[in-house]
């Protein structure tokens, strides 16, 4: 891959739900697409969108995209490289704009909820942000006929999105926030791993066992927190599951002779 991969006309697309969340904003819709979001998200069960924003957590997220430590090292590698940019962004951001969130500002009883109210920081989804690193980070990094497919990923993190505004966490705003700076997260997260020597990201490499460690520690915080939700408790033992999994094979591949990634 190169820096070409990135057409220079990608790095303009974040602009796009930027630039929507200033019109929705500054035009004083917030509060009005917020509760007609919320309000029709509601046909649909409190546990949908409670896994949804499941795989907005960071730890979702690695847990989930953990298999590619042996399938495609450099796509985890770039996922986790859009993974901490995004962290780091995020937590920026929302101490920059500290702005309220709905629970802070609307009535309790004027919209759907599902876990305790947050108040503050709204400004971006954390998680929503999150996803789209994620999905830009692995649909950059992956070669070009393979895209068609893991462009699909990008849906799957607008619906962690909606997610947000549907258990009553973050406005639209917000959500459109992390979707930008999400996807300029993921862009970055896949050059970084760019430069990465393929030679480097072997099983016998430290990198590959320093994120097999990392596995480790999600496995502990999986079994041991409440992932934003206790409708969660199903996922993070799913999550234990393929982590674990995961690391039983990479074990075994300390041993193999020869083993070829798949990216």
């Amino acid at each position: 891959m190169s820096n070409k991969v990135i057409p220079s006309t990608a790095w303009f697309i974040p602009l796009i739900p930027l630039s929507l969340a200033g019109a929705i904003y500054f035009g004083e819709l917030q509060s009005s697409t917020f509760l007609f979001i919320n309000h029709f998200t509601q046909s649909f069960p409190d546990t949908l969108w409670a896994w949804l924003t499941f795989l907005g957590n960071g730890w979702g997220a690695f847990a989930f995209a953990f298999p590619l430590l042996l399938l495609a090292p450099r796509l985890l590698t770039s996922a986790i490289f859009a993974g901490a940019l995004a962290a780091v962004a995020s937590t920026v951001l929302k101490n920059i704009f500290s702005l309220p969130r709905p629970a802070g500002l609307l009535e309790m009883d004027s919209f759907h909820r599902v876990g305790g109210p947050l108040l503050h920081n709204a400004f971006p989804s954390g998680h929503t942000l999150t996803a789209f690193a994620v999905a830009s980070a692995i649909y950059f990094a992956c070669k070009k006929n393979k895209r068609t497919y893991v462009s699909l990923m990008f849906i799957l993190a607008a619906l962690v999105g909606l997610s947000r505004n549907a258990v009553g966490a973050h406005w639209p705003t917000d959500v459109l926030g992390g979707a930008g700076f999400g996807l300029w997260c993921g862009m970055i997260g896949a050059l970084l791993a760019h430069r990465v020597p393929a030679e480097k990201l072997t099983p016998y490499c430290p990198w590959p066992r320093l994120i097999a460690v990392g596995g480790i520690v999600a496995i502990y915080a999986h079994y041991t927190q409440i992932m934003d939700l206790e409708l969660n408790l199903p996922l993070q033992y799913a999550s234990i599951a393929i982590i674990f999994i995961t690391l039983i094979l990479f074990v075994r591949a300390q041993f193999a002779k020869t083993l070829n990634p798949l990216d």
